[in-house]
């Protein structure tokens, strides 16, 4: 307990006037703020609190009875927590200045005679003291809700990446505001030096391109989980944000359920992603199958496979033995000719049919490995379906 503020006269007359103040001052913030108009009953009542409590804590203050650090316990604590989620901070500082309005407007009524400027420098140091008392709620209510929306974001990425689709992760996920968010990726990438900074600029940058955005960090990968209508068109530019070496993109998805196949796509990438010194920095995990497969990764074989041998078998005309030929050639057309015995323009025909048709090109070093690979494995596995289909287990 300090002295008190104002004498005891005006002390006096304002524990007379507390009543007809904050009748006043609901008044005036009915008649000056159209936000607290539109509020519901709840929160109208929740705020209608904060000014008469914030009334009778002027009043303690006059009398030496509150101190500073007291302020927040005592004006902001008679509502809920959940009152930072009605009203912004902008529209708590105006429900302060208009009560604070009201007793200033009241000054000659409350202040005995000379008192008047006393009072009114004690209303200025007041409103001063309970401003940064609200900053500091709003602050605390922030810093805890983004310390819960960061664990949540933490959970959901991690489920992921383990591939989990129970239904609480879509209740977490539609927490943090992805309900209808579509289309989906995930991007994986080395973590920048200063974690937490880089986070927050890729986060910022990708909500600057419509993207909404997930991010978790497992020992030094960075996992950006990212979604929107132009997710696509904007990964490329969210790369600089990751650290040092490849970022590698998995499939585009149509919801966050399905993006634990992006996920183990995009880390499987940036596994691979040393065995082809060639790629580019931002590389999409299915132009790295053949180096996926080199890891084991059997969905990686299955998809290459389906990529390129399935569909040639299918489409007949020569164009697996031509393809095949061509490659065993050493990528020559004239001896690729010789060896179909077939004209050479014939040859350029069908490997751009072949191109047409799994969209790769045999005339570039790096597809026609990836060609290879993928005929390669469909060989093997129309093999391995006539052993097993033969009766025969091996020994």
């Amino acid at each position: 307990m300090c002295e008190p503020r104002c004498g005891e006269e005006t002390i006096q007359r304002l524990e007379r006037s507390i009543g007809a103040l904050t009748t006043a001052a609901n008044g005036h913030l009915e008649a000056t703020l159209p936000w607290y108009r539109a509020l519901p009953a709840q929160e109208r009542s929740w705020v209608s609190l904060v000014a008469h409590t914030g009334l009778t804590s002027f009043l303690r203050w006059c009398k030496g009875l509150d101190e500073t650090a007291r302020l927040r316990s005592v004006v902001f604590g008679a509502a809920p927590t959940e009152l930072t989620r009605s009203i912004s901070l902008s529209q708590t500082l105006d429900l302060i200045r208009g009560v604070l309005e009201v007793v200033e407007s009241k000054v000659d009524d409350l202040a005995a005679p000379g008192e008047e400027m006393a009072l009114s420098e004690t209303i200025l140091r007041y409103s001063r003291e309970v401003a940064f008392a609200a900053a500091h709620v709003y602050a605390h209510a922030y810093e805890r809700r983004g310390a819960w929306d960061a664990r949540l974001e933490s959970l959901v990425v991690d489920a992921l990446l383990r591939g989990d689709t129970d239904e609480d992760i879509s209740l977490r996920a539609n927490a943090l505001g992805w309900a209808d968010t579509a289309p989906v990726l995930v991007a994986v990438g080395r973590a920048p030096d200063h974690t937490d900074i880089g986070m927050d600029a890729l986060r910022r940058d990708a909500e600057r391109r419509g993207l909404a955005c997930l991010l978790g960090v497992q020992g030094r990968t960075l996992v950006a989980v990212l979604g929107g209508a132009e997710v696509r068109e904007a990964v490329a530019a969210l790369a600089p944000h990751f650290g040092d070496g490849p970022v590698a993109v998995g499939p585009v998805v149509p919801r966050l359920f399905a993006a634990g196949r992006s996920a183990r796509a995009a880390m499987s990438g940036l596994l691979a992603a040393p065995a082809w010194p060639g790629a580019p920095r931002l590389v999409e995990a299915d132009d790295l199958l053949p180096e996926r497969v080199l890891l084991g990764e059997r969905p990686a074989r299955a998809h290459l496979v389906d990529r390129t041998f399935t569909p040639l078998q299918a489409a007949g005309g020569d164009l697996l033995a031509t393809v095949e030929a061509y490659l065993e050639c050493g990528r020559v057309l004239e001896a690729t000719a010789r060896s179909l015995f077939v004209h050479a323009n014939t040859v350029r025909y069908r490997l751009g049919r072949v191109g047409d048709l799994v969209g790769l090109d045999p005339t570039s070093p790096r597809e026609a490995h990836v060609l290879a690979t993928g005929i390669a494995l469909g060989r093997l596995a129309h093999s391995e379906k006539r052993f097993h289909g033969s009766g025969r287990t091996g020994d």
